[in-house]
């Protein structure tokens, strides 16, 4: 049986927008939903815009030619696809060179979100699914992941990343079980961005064990059968470690279209960018065309535009 981790208490935002820098038609289009939809409310704070350090910590470079900071994603979500094939497609006979590639490109993709004043970022690194695979890949992606971490936790440190782990903790191994709660631990109070990595995770299971919890609870006499809505649930799921636990924008690399139980319930009304290339091949470029094409959307939240 899957046990979740045990997360730190939520953090809640505490910015209030002032009225000069509310987009007013997103709000006024849904203020009268949002009773019914809490994930609305949520949203329509993320599209308020920003001015170009406020609220993020300072350290924001210049935005790329055509990108817009007042539309920027407050939260990005990558399933990074496509290492063992990158590996296959260079005459590599194992996928490690694939994923070692990968890693590679978390890296520059953490460094950019960072530049740019991106808030949170969330990477499937390693999928529930993924333990049918051969033991050797299996064994390999860990010892990797492990030695990432390990290596990567100063820079998280100067560069003033918070680090969060969402997923089934259960069969990990206790070296990586323990590192990855002393970077939680160590990391608590950075600000700059809030690196979110899904290991062992599964959204279905998200969406279970949030359902577990509040059971829990009604039958301890804390919650009310009435008290049951959407805004409990999204209490209970992995990323309300997050400030902003709903994506803006989901990236998936290597032509795939689909979601592959990642963040089930999160990514309701998340844009979807699919790109062709390889997640090792995905770089600065490839990011800037998905955000971009984030810019060129509406987002309705089911509602329409005004004229």
């Amino acid at each position: 049986m899957m046990q979740s981790l045990n997360f730190p208490p939520p953090i809640y935002s505490n910015y209030i927008p002032t009225p000069q820098k509310a987009n007013h038609f997103l709000f006024r289009n849904r203020r009268d939903q949002t009773h019914r939809f809490p994930t609305l409310l949520l949203a329509a704070k993320h599209d308020l815009a920003l001015n170009d350090d406020e609220d993020i910590g300072g350290g924001v470079a210049p935005l790329p030619e055509g990108l817009r900071r007042e539309v920027m994603p407050r939260h990005v979500a990558v399933i990074m696809d496509g290492n063992a094939r990158w590996a296959r497609q260079r005459g590599f006979l194992e996928a490690a060179a694939g994923h070692e590639a990968g890693g590679r490109s978390l890296r520059e993709l953490v460094e950019l979100c960072c530049e740019w004043g991106i808030r949170v970022l969330t990477v499937f690194a390693f999928s529930y699914d993924n333990w049918t695979r051969p033991k050797v890949e299996v064994v390999f992606m860990i010892s990797l992941f492990e030695k990432m971490m390990r290596s990567e936790l100063d820079n998280f440190m100067r560069k003033g990343i918070r680090v969060s782990t969402i997923g089934d903790s259960s069969r990990l191994p206790e070296s990586l079980k323990k590192l990855l709660s002393d970077i939680e631990e160590k990391t608590r109070d950075n600000s700059r961005l809030h690196l979110i990595v899904a290991v062992s995770y599964s959204g279905k299971y998200d969406v279970v064990q949030a359902c577990r919890n509040i059971a829990q609870k009604v039958k301890d006499g804390v919650v009310q059968m009435e008290d049951i809505d959407e805004s409990l649930l999204e209490q209970e799921l992995e990323t309300n470690c997050a400030q902003y636990p709903c994506p803006d924008l989901l990236i998936r690399t290597s032509g795939e279209h689909r979601i592959s139980n990642f963040l089930l319930w999160q990514l309701a009304y998340t844009e979807l960018f699919f790109a062709e290339a390889l997640w090792p091949d995905f770089g600065k470029a490839e990011f800037i065309e998905a955000l971009a094409s984030y810019q060129q959307r509406q987002r309705r939240y089911g509602g329409r535009r005004r004229s």
